[in-house]
């Protein structure tokens, strides 16, 4: 079973981008792909004493997980740069302490020597502790600094045994950094438990989880996960709302990442030219647990405190991302003092009524993702208009006329039938 992504990232994003009617201009923009630093892919992997199982195609855990290895390294990407982190690899000992300090980097992150990477791995056993929130820490160390896709593919057998240390928790963590760092994870024979842990780690970070009980399947999805990190991808910029809209970022069309804490609002600001039309759209993942029923708010004010236009979604927990989105078109018209278009400063409000289940940590907000773009304006403003239907509203003007004549020639027709067969 694999467990959906992102925030980010992703189709929350995607969708939202689709019901505003975005389109990026030509250039670069606030979060788009450049290309000036190579992918960067860190595989932790559990080299706990569990490992020692054999349940897997009849050999043990750690020889499937060598044997992918072997096979993801040879058809890494030469473009991607790859590391290798263990955890419990050292400790066999009881002192838990120290157990929960055993992690290490058994190749470093850079451009990838595949005989040097396997020598490592060959050289791996079963060992010690199940240090997983230590790992993720280190291992997002490891991938620090450059603007390329990030992406950390852990894989383990069982569940942290380095509590209160939540893993989740560290992943939530991670991804309030907004450094655009995607947490995939695989879980070798899972049970519930673990299925549990490591679905909320890649969730937090708009990841994918995966059960893998067979060496092909986990050889095929370390690979699809390797390979992906060399395909282009957006990554949102980080941003910070203010709790007013005086107080907000300005921002340039483009895609940007914050975090919202329950029952809070965040203000961001765009200048808006005559002739242009701004259309943004936003997201919200629950990547924790939340209670039913909840919705999110967008709207475009004046900085005096006028609504122009508001966007809102509502779901009643069927989904883990809602989104919504809404689009401003500004009239043509100069500046009468200097005969130049002046700018109008629109502020965005993003709000959301998620409420947090019982039990369950508030702090990092949840995560949320803007997409903000600035184009020309449509040429006439039945564009916009029309129902909302844009250019395509006569179209519908002759679909209700057509159904209209239709029925009424079917229904003389009807008649017709019923004269004759009554006359005969």
């Amino acid at each position: 079973m694999i467990i959906r992504k992102r925030l980010a990232a992703g189709v929350g994003a995607l969708l939202a981008a689709l019901t505003a009617g975005l389109a990026f201009p030509a250039g670069a923009v606030a979060g788009e792909p450049t290309g000036e630093d190579a992918p960067k892919v860190n595989l932790v992997l559990d080299v706990s004493g569990s490992m020692r199982a054999r349940d897997i195609d009849g050999g043990s855990r750690m020889a499937a997980a060598k044997q992918a290895f072997n096979e993801v390294l040879d058809a890494t990407p030469e473009e991607v740069e790859l590391g290798i982190r263990t955890l419990g690899a050292d400790y066999a000992g009881d002192d838990r302490r120290t157990g929960c300090k055993d992690t290490a980097q058994l190749y470093p992150v850079g451009p990838l020597d595949r005989t040097e990477a396997k020598a490592a791995v060959a050289t791996l056993a079963p060992t010690g502790w199940t240090p997983i929130g230590p790992a993720l820490l280190k291992a997002a160390d490891d991938l620090d600094g450059g603007s390329g896709s990030k992406r950390i593919v852990l894989i383990s057998d069982g569940e942290d045994t380095c509590a209160p240390l939540d893993p989740c928790e560290v992943a939530r963590e991670i991804a309030a950094k907004g450094i655009g760092l995607t947490i995939d994870t695989l879980g070798l024979v899972p049970n519930a438990k673990m299925r549990q842990q490591l679905g909320c780690i890649a969730e937090a970070t708009g990841g994918t989880y995966t059960s893998v009980e067979h060496t092909d399947e986990l050889t095929d999805r370390v690979n699809q996960l390797v390979g992906r990190a060399a395909d282009p991808v957006v990554t949102p910029v980080a941003t910070a709302g203010a709790d007013t809209c005086a107080k907000a970022p300005v921002l340039k069309s483009g895609l940007y990442t914050d975090r919202e804490e329950f029952g809070q609002q965040r203000w961001y600001r765009v200048d808006v030219l005559p002739g242009q039309e701004l259309r943004a759209s936003m997201s919200v993942a629950a990547d924790r647990a939340v209670a039913p029923s909840y919705g999110v708010l967008l709207r475009a004010v004046t900085v005096h405190g006028r609504e122009i236009v508001r966007g809102e979604a509502a779901d009643n927990g069927r989904t883990d991302v809602i989104s919504t989105g809404l689009r401003y078109p500004k009239a043509e018209r100069e500046d009468a003092d200097t005969g130049k278009p002046a700018a109008e400063t629109v502020c965005l409000q993003v709000a959301h009524s998620f409420s947090a289940a019982s039990g369950v940590k508030t702090t990092p907000g949840l995560p949320l993702e803007l997409t903000v773009d600035v184009v020309d304006g449509p040429d006439r403003a039945d564009d916009v208009a029309s129902f909302g239907l844009g250019r395509g509203w006569w179209l519908l003007g002759v679909l209700v006329l057509a159904g209209f004549l239709g029925g009424l020639v079917w229904g003389w027709l009807s008649r017709w039938r019923v004269a004759v067969w009554r006359t005969n």
